[in-house]
């Protein structure tokens, strides 16, 4: 029988899915400005291949939050509560590292620069951690009791699982921007970052075979194992199409495995959207946390009108800058 709220929990899967791969990326960019750049110039061409698109990005995380205060008001008050310090420390990281884009030219000294550089970089590592020591958290099932309420320690939340769930995340995301900077990239930082992308690859490939597996272990159907096989092949994939000097498909193929790793999560999640590790019966669920029908039968009608124009706007704007950069684009600092 059709319900209301199991299409919304997957309009919000599908939001999370297309969070994780856009702003995968520019997070990985921006692990890359300390990890690939040899000078300033070279930091200011990887900054400028996110640049146009990185706040654009950011519109699916406020969707996603947004939609799951509205359809699931109870998953949203007990996961904010729940996860409050991880989710302060990603809100302060999303603020943090917007404005290092922002402020880091508006100044010429080398130390004003370094230091937002610095910004940029360590909220680009820290972010992409949390979310996934969340996502494993809330799949992992957490203490909650009857009412909903979180009745564990900060501490509890730092655990093996979700630990390596974070990594496996910021493994993912530094993976995915590498293969964008090959592909947005010209001469020899391309021909750079095309190097990275084994080592990378390899990285990633063991932290998301331990912790997809373990998911699957724990909490995995026939479904989930379906979409989990695809994350794997997908990855080598994208490695091949690297070495091929085929960017574009190493892109796509990058994004693949995050997309399949990050349904996997809610396809072990579902039909629960907060397991409770004290009794199963106080799990918050799609059902029992969910919206009233005409609540969420308003929200379908108002997605279905604005979000074709979102998706229209977005993919103009990655059309408008589809340019490969290279330091020759980068006038001389001031």
């Amino acid at each position: 029988m059709f319900h209301f709220y199991d299409l919304w929990f997957i309009l919000l899967a599908f939001l999370w899915v297309g969070y994780f791969f856009l702003e995968g990326f520019d997070f990985g960019v921006g692990v890359l400005t300390r990890l690939m750049a040899r000078n300033d110039t070279e930091r200011r061409v990887l900054i400028n291949t996110i640049a146009p698109v990185w706040d654009g990005n950011e519109v699916w995380v406020v969707a996603a939050a947004g939609a799951t205060f509205a359809a699931f008001p109870q998953w949203y008050a007990t996961m904010f509560s729940s996860f409050y310090i991880p989710l302060l420390i990603i809100i302060v990281c999303l603020i943090a590292r917007g404005v290092s884009f922002e402020y880091r030219g508006k100044r010429p000294g080398r130390r004003w620069q370094r230091n937002w550089e610095q910004v940029t970089f360590w909220t680009s590592v820290i972010t992409p951690f949390m979310w996934g020591l969340i996502f494993a958290g809330m799949v992992q099932g957490i203490p909650i009791n009857a009412r909903g309420n979180y009745v564990g320690s900060i501490g509890g939340l730092f655990n093996g699982y979700s630990i390596l769930g974070g990594f496996t995340l910021l493994a993912l995301f530094v993976l995915h921007g590498a293969v964008f900077t090959a592909l947005k990239t010209a001469d020899e930082m391309r021909a750079r970052a095309r190097k990275f992308v084994p080592a990378l690859g390899a990285v990633a490939l063991l932290l998301s075979l331990a912790f997809l597996i373990w998911t699957q272990v724990n909490s995995g159907d026939g479904a989930s194992l379906g979409v989990m096989i695809v994350a794997f092949v997908a990855l080598p994939i994208a490695l091949f199409f690297n070495q091929l000097g085929r960017e574009g498909w190493a892109f796509a193929f990058s994004g693949l495995t995050i997309m399949a790793a990050t349904a996997m999560l809610f396809l072990a999640l579902f039909p629960d959207v907060i397991p409770s590790t004290l009794n199963p019966a106080w799990s918050l669920t799609v059902s029992n946390a969910s919206s009233g029908s005409y609540t969420l039968l308003v929200m379908t009608i108002v997605a279905a009108i604005f979000s074709p124009l979102i998706l229209l706007y977005q993919s103009w704007t990655y059309w408008v800058f589809s340019r490969r950069l290279s330091v020759h684009h980068i006038p001389a600092a001031h």
